[in-house]
């Protein structure tokens, strides 16, 4: 998968909103022993275009460190990293095309 561009940097308030709102989201994605492979990333993209934010749970035995997992799969989707507890990473990425009923609006 290749590198997507990364979305403008969200301030300490908007990831403040996202945690809220990721908190009662179950995790959409669980990364195995396979660790980052191709087919992990495409399936976090597609949530990603269909949601905007998700939860992606890091297995026991998932062969990355958390915070290493972390980044690589928000800089290959081109996503935010919004939050690292334990092993559940919550990720945001924009998505215009989606209709206006179903995106997230952001405070200022």
């Amino acid at each position: 998968m290749k590198k997507k561009n990364p979305a403008p940097s969200l301030t300490g308030r908007q990831k403040k909103y996202l945690r809220g709102l990721g908190h009662h989201l179950d995790q959409c994605l669980l990364v195995g022993r396979d660790g980052l492979a191709e087919n992990v990333l495409q399936s976090c993209d597609d949530s990603l275009r269909a949601h905007e934010l998700i939860k992606v749970k890091l297995g026991q035995n998932c062969p990355l460190e958390k915070k290493e997992a972390a980044d690589m799969i928000a800089a290959q989707t081109g996503s935010h990293l919004v939050q690292l507890i334990g092993r559940t990473i919550l990720l945001y990425r924009p998505n215009r095309d989606l209709p206006p009923d179903k995106t997230i609006h952001l405070p200022r």
